[in-house]
């Protein structure tokens, strides 16, 4: 017994021994501009003279002068950020979802020249994002754009379309080309987690005349939850940051304006540091009450199953 808790013992302490340099790089890299952007967020900072910032408490979050309310809390357009935001991410997470897992199935499919199909399926998400912004907002151009040309021709619409620049239909645009290029990401987490599926329960099944759709929700979908688990809950934390798609195809734009653009321009446009410091904190904390949230009911989901 005191030999294994001696083995124990050692495994910690060689465990601790090969952390702690990540953790010390995580702090530095990670902690220390996440500590100063919470501390710029309490504070009236401007890019103009920074040597004359002065602490202000939360008055960035939300303050009342003779009546009036002001900061991020009381700002409509910050609200319409999140409400894009959250929108974006539900929409977007939700369809990228159903479609990774319908491409996924398909490349787990045992047919000819499946390694080409895999190869070219991947080629969406490869492409850097803002060559699929400037490539997407050509096609979507009101004049100039092969899908209105396309829409034209069939007879689905009798007058080019302003994809980009209508602000009704701008969100939605933004979202067609997120799924198109981020799809191929969720395939791929989906896939791998059908890989490891044991074929001998497959087998049994079939054997037994277990229909396809009842093996599928009853089989692959509770062995495979974790891996789908995992893909949304990236992608969901990469959709809440959503900043360089929305911004090269709506022209930075209030009505599409997500939660980092909203920081980002605070912070550059107006130069107001602590005000922008403070979106990004929030920002910050809806995305980790998004992963707790996450995390917790995807072990409620296991231990259900299990």
């Amino acid at each position: 017994m005191s030999g294994r808790s001696a083995l124990t013992r050692a495994r910690v302490r060689a465990a601790w021994q090969f952390l702690t340099p990540m953790l010390v790089v995580l702090v530095l890299v990670a902690g220390w501009p996440l500590f100063r952007t919470i501390y710029f967020s309490l504070t009236d900072a401007n890019l103009s003279d920074l040597s004359a910032t002065k602490f202000i408490g939360l008055e960035n979050y939300l303050a009342n002068y003779d009546g009036e309310w002001s900061g991020l809390l009381a700002d409509e357009y910050w609200w319409r950020a999140v409400r894009n935001t959250i929108g974006f991410t539900l929409v977007s997470c939700s369809l990228e979802t159903l479609l990774g897992f319908i491409v996924a199935l398909v490349l787990n499919a045992d047919f000819k020249g499946r390694g080409l199909v895999r190869a070219a399926v991947l080629v969406p998400w490869a492409i850097p994002t803002i060559v699929s912004a400037k490539m997407w907002g050509w096609m979507l151009h009101d004049q100039f754009g092969i899908i209105n040309d396309l829409f034209m021709r069939i007879g689905l619409i009798s007058a080019p379309i302003a994809w980009t620049a209508n602000p009704d239909i701008a969100i939605w645009a933004v979202i067609l080309v997120d799924v198109w290029k981020t799809t191929p990401f969720m395939a791929l987490l989906i896939l791998a987690g059908l890989q490891m599926l044991p074929g001998d329960i497959y087998e049994a099944a079939r054997i037994d005349g277990v229909s396809p759709i009842r093996v599928f929700f009853k089989v692959t979908l509770p062995l495979v939850w974790p891996a789908v688990m995992v893909a949304v809950i990236f992608r969901a934390l990469d959709a809440m940051r959503i900043f360089d798609l929305i911004y090269v195809l709506t022209s930075n734009t209030r009505e599409t304006a997500s939660m980092s653009i909203y920081a980002r321009q605070q912070l550059v446009d107006f130069q107001q540091v602590g005000m922008g410091s403070a979106a990004s904190t929030l920002l910050f904390l809806v995305i980790a009450v998004f992963t707790i949230i996450a995390i917790t009911v995807g072990k409620v989901k296991l231990g259900q199953e299990g």
